[in-house]
């Protein structure tokens, strides 16, 4: 399987998803690293299996052993701190937010792989995971790393196509 076959299991109410996903094959702002990864972590946080199988085909001879283990790394660590951090974030008392989130995240820190591609893949999964708090925090450790803007909206657009298809595949029933 792959992103192809991932396009044409598209039904046909998601003719735009499918157009988009082939548009994401081609896209050229990002390193290869970045959007391969980009796309494997979002399939991820958008939790499709047969979506996630398709992408995980396609990106397994694209994206290195280690890679691979960061990509894990970013879509599990953001599926924790996007509940914590957007829970703080609704929460009306505040003094949750001065408390030690007491939550290990060493990962951050030690990715395995440039900084810059694990800070994308964290912001991809942190769209699709409805952190705001963490978008900005992503947001600004990867404009820190030189990544332009352009590179930041090509990451959210791959979570938003992605999240996107998650959704036609379950209007489909796969």
């Amino acid at each position: 399987m792959s992103l192809e076959a991932l396009r044409e299991r598209m039904p046909e109410c998601a003719k735009d998803i499918k157009l988009n996903l082939g548009s994401l094959m081609n896209e050229t702002v990002l390193s290869d690293q970045q959007k391969w990864g980009a796309l494997r972590a979002c399939a991820y946080a958008a939790g499709a299996p047969q979506m996630i199988a398709d992408i995980e085909a396609e990106t397994e001879a694209r994206l290195s052993p280690e890679a691979v283990r960061a990509v894990g790394a970013a879509a599990s660590l953001m599926a924790m701190n996007n509940v914590y951090y957007r829970a703080l974030h609704f929460m009306e008392n505040g003094e949750y937010k001065t408390l030690r989130a007491g939550l290990r995240m060493n990962g951050l820190a030690a990715p395995g792989v440039e900084k810059a591609d694990f800070e994308l893949w964290c912001f991809a999964v942190s769209a699709i995971g409805g952190c705001g708090a963490c978008l900005d925090s992503h947001e600004q450790e990867l404009r820190k790393h030189g990544v332009s803007a352009l590179q930041i909206q090509a990451a959210l657009r791959i979570a938003a196509v992605v999240n996107g298809a998650a959704a036609a595949l379950r209007v489909a029933g796969i």
